[in-house]
């Protein structure tokens, strides 16, 4: 992994790596992280990626070593500070592979900046239906940071991680992904840490799971370059959610790999590079076009698979 790098946007403090083939050699991936991750869950893929690509992947605000300020923690806000980040960095347009709650931020993206996106890779994402973990929706629940500050004090958090590590190593297949969560759990000894998960989790879940949904807007991939990856063990997010991706758009390419769970990038890194290299390889970068969008849009779209709740329901 290349040494981390800082720029500093609108006040805020980003850390980002930056690496790979020079610009306007090779494509340009921008790699999103997840819930309480940062840009080191994409270590185990990152030198075999940079033989091909220009790789940037930064630590979305609230995450890893980038500042965690008060304020917006939507998928609209991380899409918008990913179109600056790019503009700062020279990048005009690029690839977006996002994992978990990274997905859902690229797909944010790509609505917000076609012009910007010419492919997306989701992994395991978030958006693609309600279900979710309760350990996650656990987040979000009132006196979650009084909760999880002591569960993070210093020896408490200690034994904790230490106990998760070992059942990652236990070889129970659904105990794998424990190793990433006591790296998500040792993040949150910072407070600020705290506040940014749970100001993100409360605004794209609530008692029912993820109210967030790309269902609404996924026809629009018709005119932009789909690929769907999944572990087929996910715990988090449940697998079923890749089968309504063909539904709700026909031409995306989806994938299920076995014996993977919620990190597929890091259970078969050898397979997840293949993947993204043949689908760029055998796909032609979007080329935005307002006419075209127009179009999509005059259309109306698909019928919704789930129906989304009145809005006095939502209150």
């Amino acid at each position: 992994m290349p040494t981390t790098q800082f720029v500093t946007i609108h006040g805020h403090r980003r850390a980002y790596a930056l690496g790979g083939r020079e610009f306007g050699t090779a494509p340009v991936l921008l790699l999103l992280h997840g819930l309480g991750c940062n840009r080191h869950t994409w270590d185990p893929v990152w030198d075999a990626l940079a033989r091909r690509y220009t790789l940037v992947a930064p630590d979305l605000l609230g995450h890893g070593e980038s500042d965690k300020p008060r304020g917006d923690y939507s998928p609209g806000g991380f899409a918008n500070g990913m179109r600056d980040l790019m503009t700062v960095l020279g990048i005009d347009r690029a690839t977006v592979v996002g994992h978990s709650f990274g997905g859902a931020v690229a797909m944010q993206f790509a609505y917000q900046f076609p012009e910007r996106t010419e492919r997306l890779v989701l992994v395991d994402p978030g958006g693609l239906g309600r279900e979710v973990t309760v350990l996650i929706r656990a987040l979000g629940l009132p006196g979650y940071q009084l909760a999880l500050g002591a569960l993070t004090a210093p020896v408490v958090r200690q034994v904790n991680t230490a106990l998760l590590r070992l059942l990652a190593r236990s070889g129970v297949r659904e105990l794998r992904d424990l190793g990433e969560v006591a790296d998500i759990v040792e993040s949150l000894k910072d407070p600020r840490a705290r506040y940014a998960v749970h100001k993100l989790v409360t605004g794209v879940i609530d008692w029912r799971g993820q109210n967030i949904s790309m269902q609404d807007r996924a026809y629009l991939t018709e005119a932009m370059p789909l690929c769907v990856l999944w572990g087929a063990d996910d715990r988090v997010l449940p697998v079923r959610h890749a089968a309504m991706v063909s539904t709700i758009a026909p031409a995306a390419r989806v994938v299920v790999l076995e014996d993977a769970g919620h990190f597929p990038h890091k259970d078969h890194p050898e397979e997840f590079v293949e993947l993204v290299d043949d689908f760029i390889a055998s796909t032609v970068p979007a080329t935005y076009s307002r006419a075209k969008w127009r179009r999509l849009l005059k259309g109306g779209g698909p019928r919704l698979l789930e129906p989304v709740a009145p809005a006095s329901e939502l209150a």
